[in-house]
């Protein structure tokens, strides 16, 4: 009997101590790039960011352009007695063409804000793809904790059914007591409960990877396992720098704040009136002078005129404008630097959480599993000799499997940080 349960805990460690060989990294790498470049080839909503780009690339144009010119016909004094055209001298049938012209400099600066609304667009994509990016590692990464995790708990519930079956035996020679019997099934029960979970957890990142790539939920997905720890060697002065040089949103506030400087512009121009130009043609039929006399050849009339508007409600219109566009401009740089705060403290709280991932992987790697796979190996001796129980031995071991379990949640928690610190500086790091 103690024979069998010697072989099962050798191999109990040679299960525990393996877990943590995988794939290559290159074959994971590779993997997740492939994701990466599917999700922002076809995600939703990057596909509608595009759209919404190419919507205000149509903008400017309009804007620069004049209004439509407004052709007009009419009649100008008719008799209503007899409604003769040749009747009076004064009868004309008017042709009339007017255009509206805006102070010059107008046009221009509509057409530069119009530019900025594209290029606040166009930063809007770059944001949203630094988003889907995070979204696909994260549920990469976290997916590949759930499968190893799977792993591990798969090679312990095989051991714990060999200790059940242990411990029934040696009760029922006598050797043993009903508690061990009793320990080691609910340490199965529980194992197969957290079977379960995990597998349920698997599906669901599944899901939320395959909706990043605009793919059915249910497809499925080939998932190498091995994640390796990134390097990390930054320090948080070059991070903040590359993040408001890089970090799309930032660029957007700084555009916003450039349209309302070119509106206030605008708003500046409105102080000085629009025109409104035309020609009027008046044809004019011959005839005889009031119906008697002499026959009149008589000429056509020509007219001309232009009109502006008199911007005498200043006060309360074109001054109110101006100063409206000018706290725009407040607005939009005080956004700018809570912004830019907000995302530095956020540096400074994903590099702390860095640090202390990192440590923590350290410690488990180098200190905690050794001493929990040692103490392992020493209540396997001792038990062999009978100066450890089986409750102990049971214990020992199951200590061992959390640790194993925790190490790849750090991990897979540790990539995510990163995942997360780079969609935070606005550029790829790793």
């Amino acid at each position: 009997m103690k024979r069998k349960v010697l072989l099962i805990l050798v191999i109990l460690l040679s299960a525990v101590s393996g877990s943590g060989v995988w794939a290559e990294e290159a074959e994971f790498q590779r993997k997740l790039k492939a994701f990466i470049s599917i999700a922002l080839e076809n995600n939703p909503a990057l596909l509608e960011a595009q759209n919404k780009i190419k919507v205000s690339k149509e903008i400017p144009p309009q804007a620069g352009s004049l209004d439509d010119p407004i052709l007009r016909f009419g009649l100008s004094n008719l008799p209503v007695d007899t409604f003769a055209f040749d009747e009076h001298v004064g009868t004309t049938k008017d042709i009339t063409i007017s255009q509206k012209l805006p102070f010059p400099g107008k046009l221009g600066l509509r057409t530069d804000m119009a530019n900025k609304n594209v290029g606040i667009a166009e930063e809007t994509y770059d944001d949203l793809k630094l988003r889907i990016i995070r979204d696909v590692k994260r549920s990469y990464f976290e997916l590949c904790f759930v499968l190893a995790a799977i792993e591990i708990t798969k090679q312990n519930k095989g051991l714990l059914e060999q200790f059940v079956t242990i411990a029934e035996t040696k009760y029922s020679v006598g050797k043993g007591i009903q508690q061990d019997v009793i320990k080691a099934q609910v340490e199965l029960s529980k194992n197969m409960d957290e079977l379960i979970d995990l597998k349920k957890r698997k599906e669901t990142e599944k899901g939320k990877l395959n909706t990043l790539m605009d793919l059915l939920p249910q497809s499925p997905l080939v998932i190498p396992h091995g994640i390796t720890k990134s390097s990390f060697n930054y320090k948080i002065e070059e991070l903040q720098s590359l993040a408001e040089e890089h970090r799309p949103v930032l660029e957007q506030i700084r555009l916003s704040k450039e349209r309302y400087q070119i509106a206030r512009k605008l708003a500046k121009k409105d102080y000085y009136p629009n025109f409104n130009v035309g020609f009027k043609y008046g044809q004019r039929e011959n005839g005889r002078a009031n119906g008697i006399g002499t026959f009149q050849n008589r000429p056509d009339f020509v007219s001309a005129f232009v009109g502006i508007n008199i911007p005498i409600w200043y006060k309360t219109k074109q001054s109110r404008k101006v100063a409206e566009q000018s706290y725009r401009v407040k607005v939009a740089q005080e956004a700018y630097n809570k912004v830019r705060n907000q995302i530095f403290l956020g540096i400074k709280k994903l590099m702390d959480q860095e640090a202390k991932s990192s440590e923590t992987l350290t410690l488990i790697k180098t200190a905690i599993l050794p001493q929990a796979r040692q103490s392992l190996e020493s209540a396997l001796a001792g038990y062999g000799v009978d100066k450890v129980d089986f409750l102990s031995l049971l214990d020992t071991q199951v200590t061992l499997l959390n640790w194993e379990i925790k190490y790849h949640r750090e991990l897979a928690d540790y990539e995510k940080t990163l995942a997360k610190l780079e969609q935070t500086v606005g550029k790829s790091l790793f």
